[in-house]
């Protein structure tokens, strides 16, 4: 195990936020068990996280705090914390999502990560091979704090038909995607339209795309690749991404058909199934 003394508070936010940890815990006379019977967790966890093996989350940092009494210090730290768990080429992209006043995005593999459950995005981290699974699960959990601020962005996103059919992490896991996506039914900010398969031709064969627009900046457009992100800022190209956007929402179902097509695969694909002897199946 590295030693605390050895880690370069400089070195990164987690060693950073370790090294505060722990000198702030010694400060208050505790020892890492007395300091994880206090929050609820192991001295094992609390000493991952002093030697920077373990990434902290929202929930552990607040409890610390509410422990240690340090007025929201690892509160606001685990922000940076988790930002640096981002991939390299994803980090950009996050800071200007969470300043964007308003992201219409397209998704024709998966739900958009901001409107994903912890299950399906572990689900697909998974399936993407991440090395570092329940950190980019944190990561990504954080970045959906931007839709509870006081001001969040409008979000308007178009899924393809496809997404609610694909199983990522079974059935229950889906089930309660699904149902997380209809609980955005009664948010103003939170718009959800569905592609049906029958739309056929449409604008975005090239795949899945984001434009995110600004108070005082210039408007974006995302789309990534394997391992790599790709952001335009040229005015022709946002426009003719929003143009297109323009077209696949006309070419969607509306908000509430959406939704009904949403409960109905939830219902027909996902619910209760009986086994052969009757048995109902999660």
């Amino acid at each position: 195990m590295v030693n605390i003394r050895d880690l370069d508070p400089s070195a990164s936010p987690l060693d950073y936020y370790g090294s505060e940890l722990r000198r702030l815990r010694e400060a208050a006379g505790l020892k890492q068990g007395q300091l994880g019977s206090c929050i609820f967790c192991t001295a094992s966890l609390v000493g991952q996280i002093e030697t920077a093996k373990k990434v902290p989350t929202r929930d552990f940092s607040e409890r610390v705090d509410a422990a240690l009494g340090t007025d929201g210090v690892f509160s606001r730290l685990v922000g940076l914390v988790l930002k640096s768990q981002l991939p390299h080429w994803f980090q950009a992209y996050a800071e200007m999502e969470a300043r964007a006043t308003y992201i219409s995005t397209y998704q024709c593999q998966l739900v958009y990560g901001l409107l994903q459950t912890e299950s399906y995005a572990r689900a697909v981290l998974r399936a993407g091979w991440s090395d570092k699974v329940e950190e980019a699960v944190a990561a990504r959990m954080e970045r959906q704090r931007i839709l509870s601020r006081q001001r969040p962005p409008l979000v308007w996103v178009v899924l393809d038909e496809g997404v609610l059919y694909r199983p990522f992490g079974g059935r229950e896991v889906m089930r309660y995607q699904l149902q997380h996506l209809l609980d955005f039914q009664d948010r103003r900010d939170v718009r959800i339209q569905v592609l049906p398969f029958d739309a056929a031709q449409h604008p975005a064969t090239v795949g899945s795309f984001n434009v995110l627009r600004f108070d005082s900046e210039p408007d974006i457009t995302y789309a990534e690749s394997y391992g790599s992100a790709h952001v335009f800022a040229n005015p022709e190209t946002t426009r003719d991404c929003a143009h297109r956007y323009d077209h696949l929402q006309a070419a969607a179902l509306s908000v509430e058909a959406s939704a009904a097509l949403i409960a109905r695969v939830m219902e027909e694909r996902y619910g209760d199934q009986p086994e052969a002897d009757g048995r109902p199946v999660a």
